[in-house]
């Protein structure tokens, strides 16, 4: 893919006022500012005053306009974005990779203790990967790259939040690297070399594991989240413990009967990734508390939440529980330039947000900090074409309030003011003035592969993001990605 000159951010033109966000802050003296339950944005700006209440249009003739044809043969397109896109080809080196040293090491024979510390590092990056901290520094890095280098390494550098592939590649080599393992510690269980502790942990593990990786199957886990979570969490914590009990006894049974275990212990590289990767999986729980918030109902499909515990960057999310031991969900943070703490709006999709609509909380648990997910890609590219459907928009809206990328914004939605509100629609649109909304319960569903392509075109943008559904997202990623157009969407992945 070739770089191509695009304009550069627009600036507000002569007689038009940069648009700026307000707060009402929580703590004001004022009574009527107390019995407020949300910390509303207020937004100002003299140049689109007029313009707040005729938001829907700019799309039209969009329909009239003809789609590129797509590149390539339809199975090489299949291939490329679909069954080998970038999450999978990550999976597919690190497994295969992982399967060549196997069949090298099983060829050449190993003893059980070389064959764990491999069990033990795949263990350890399946981890470490999905740590918060990780996750962050990775994406920092990635994004960092400059606007003016060439496009098509800017996009390669946004597939960051494919690495998923990595966590799931690591942990199904793990599991096959475990296999190998348990074989040959049961064939030293018999040669009395490994001790039948030794063997029984081994075994427990890895009924575990099995498990684990079985549930994760994202059929499965689309239909049963909620017990995928479970199972995930309290069997992942159980398998952490057995491994320390395993590394131990693997260290005890393999050693020079000369050296005491705890200074075997000491230089065994497993151990100290038994360490880390503990710490790793600990280190979000160190952030557990409950915090006070404000809610506010926008309607009976949404509520809006305010938090100050902390602050976050656009493109992150952070967890809620009601149960912090069974349930957490994960909401886009929308934050405010200058204001400390930042919103969730919760939709209504199930029985969990359906409670919260219902009954708005005071208090609420929270862990770990605010982590880089696929929008925070979006200040990569000089142009983008922001693409939102329903409460989709809450990942999108800190981007289109920051105003530090030129961002043309395509929100689909039913009634968005009787949905959102009309505080929180106005303050959208007073930060993007030339944000499309496109009323689906007026117009019907859109084509939404041609409309995207033709805002694409128009606003001679450099990417397409996108935040709807899984179905909607795969289809248009696909749709735009097959001519051409750099697309991101969320991957429901591991």
């Amino acid at each position: 893919m070739s770089s191509t000159p695009v304009p550069q951010p627009d600036q507000p033109r002569s007689g038009e006022t940069t648009p700026t966000v307000h707060s009402l802050s929580p703590k004001s003296s004022d009574d009527s500012l107390k019995k407020e339950k949300l910390n509303q944005v207020v937004v100002t700006s003299k140049s689109v005053e007029d313009g707040l209440e005729d938001i829907d249009g700019g799309w039209e003739g969009y329909m009239d306009t003809e789609l590129p044809e797509k590149d390539q043969r339809k199975f090489m397109r299949n291939i490329r974005h679909h069954i080998l896109n970038i999450y999978r080809r990550l999976f597919s080196i690190v497994f295969f990779v992982n399967m060549g040293v196997l069949i090298s090491v099983a060829v050449r024979g190993a003893t059980a203790d070389y064959i764990g510390k491999i069990v033990i590092a795949n263990i350890f990056v399946s981890v470490l990967i999905r740590e918060e901290h990780i996750v962050n520094g990775l994406f920092f890095i990635f994004t960092a790259v400059p606007k003016s280098w060439p496009l098509w390494i800017r996009v390669f550098t946004a597939r960051v939040y494919s690495l998923g592939g990595i966590h799931s590649g690591s942990a199904v080599a793990a599991l096959m690297w475990l296999i190998y393992f348990t074989v040959q510690v049961s064939i030293d269980l018999r040669r009395r070399i490994a001790s039948i502790p030794l063997a029984v942990i081994t075994y427990v593990i890895l009924a575990f594991l099995l498990v684990i990786i079985a549930l994760a199957a994202p059929a499965w886990r689309r239909i049963h989240h909620d017990k995928f979570e479970m199972v995930h969490r309290f069997l992942g914590w159980t398998v952490t413990g057995l491994v320390w009990a395993q590394v131990i006894l693997l260290v005890r049974d393999y050693k020079d009967p000369s050296v005491p275990l705890h200074v075997a212990l000491r230089h065994s590289a497993p151990f100290w990734l038994v360490v880390i990767l503990t710490a790793s999986i600990a280190s979000s729980w160190t952030h557990l508390r409950k915090v006070k918030v404000q809610s506010e109902v926008l309607s009976n499909h949404a509520v809006r939440i305010h938090y100050e515990y902390t602050s976050a960057i656009p493109g992150t999310f952070s967890r809620v529980s009601y149960s912090p031991l069974t349930e957490w969900h994960s909401f886009a943070t929308i934050s405010i330039p200058n204001q400390k703490g930042f919103d969730h709006i919760i939709s209504r999709v199930g029985d969990w947000t359906s409670k919260t609509i219902a009954n708005p909380p005071e208090e609420i648990w929270v862990r770990g900090v605010p982590t880089a997910g696929i929008m925070n890609v979006v200040p990569l590219f000089n142009r983008v074409v922001v693409v939102a459907t329903g409460s989709g928009i809450a990942p999108c809206a800190p981007h289109v309030f920051a105003n530090k990328t030129a961002i043309k914004l395509l929100w689909t939605s039913r009634n968005i003011r009787k949905t959102y509100g009309d505080r929180f629609v106005d303050s959208i649109m007073t930060a993007a003035p030339d944000a499309i909304i496109y009323d689906t319960d007026a117009h019907g569903k859109p084509d939404m592969v041609k409309l995207i392509h033709h805002v694409y075109k128009e606003f001679n943008a450099e990417a397409v993001c996108i935040i709807s559904n899984q179905p909607l997202t795969q289809k248009v990623v696909y749709g735009l990605m097959a001519r051409g157009v750099p697309a991101f969407g969320a991957i429901w992945d591991s």
